[in-house]
């Protein structure tokens, strides 16, 4: 039995290790470390091999590194580093960011104290002077029921109703809602939406993710605009056919009782 059979929280994260993020890499790495939930860091390697892993990385029995023979992109990466996930609990962390002290637990605690398939939180802003500055979401703090995220996004090009990189879920739930979309962007759009769309969570109070600011982060290249609309659409779309699928069952259950009850009345 290894360390990761025992860990309570799986943390995904896809890299194609740059030489620019391993710095960065380095220091999600640090601040795992100092989470007081025991974890497992599962590592997409999209298209480069182990040898590239620093040392310090190699020697952690926590970390599993996942190669892949080709760069298949965020996505899919993260999808095949989910087939290794021995933990219950699921999240997601990008190679530039950080995670600060008590993330896990916290969102951890939470969800297992009120049965819960999700539990999410505020993120904030790292700027490279080390300066942070949190984003309140437009979904507001506190319990919600399935679909009740999607509903604070009201169109495709308004802001996404929570940090998908929040979101720690159980590993059941994401395998089953499909885990990550098909997109070379926004594929964490539709895993948010899936998710909170088939199970009840909360939003916590409080920031659980640093997202760092940085001229070579993805979403700062000029080529980003390009798709995310597209991205955008589809995953707001998602949600809007889960709501209408679970009115649509929430029907033939109205039906089925109301049959039922005319028969008893015969």
């Amino acid at each position: 039995m290894t360390i990761s059979d025992h860990a309570e929280v799986a943390v995904i994260t896809p890299t194609r290790m740059r030489s620019d993020r391993i710095p960065y890499l380095l220091e999600l790495h640090a601040s795992l470390h100092q989470q007081d939930a025991d974890w497992q860091w599962v590592l997409a390697l999209d298209g480069v091999p182990t040898s590239q892993l620093p040392r310090r990385l190699r020697d952690d029995p926590r970390v599993q590194a996942v190669p892949l023979p080709r760069a298949v992109g965020a996505g899919a990466a993260r999808n095949f580093a989910l087939n290794e996930v021995t933990a219950p609990w699921c999240t997601t962390a990008d190679d530039d960011d950080v995670l600060p002290e008590g993330s896990l637990s916290s969102r951890l605690r939470h969800a297992r104290e009120h049965g819960l398939g999700w539990c999410a939180g505020w993120s904030a802003d790292l700027h490279t002077d080390g300066a942070l500055s949190t984003w309140h979401c437009p979904t507001p703090p506190g319990f919600h029921e399935a679909g009740d995220v999607w509903g604070y996004w009201p169109n495709p090009d308004a802001t996404i109703p929570i940090g998908p990189t929040t979101l720690l879920a159980r590993t059941d739930l994401i395998r089953g809602s499909g885990g990550y979309a098909a997109l070379p962007q926004g594929e964490d759009y539709a895993y948010l939406v899936g998710i909170t769309g088939t199970a009840s969570g909360a939003l916590l109070p409080t920031v659980v993710y640093h997202y760092r600011k940085h001229p070579e982060q993805m979403t700062a290249q000029s080529s980003y605009p390009a798709m995310e609309s597209r991205a955008r659409q589809f995953a707001w779309r998602h949600g809007k056919q889960l709501a209408a699928l679970r009115a649509g069952i929430a029907d033939v259950g109205s039906a089925s009782r109301c049959a039922m009850s005319a028969e008893d009345a015969q």
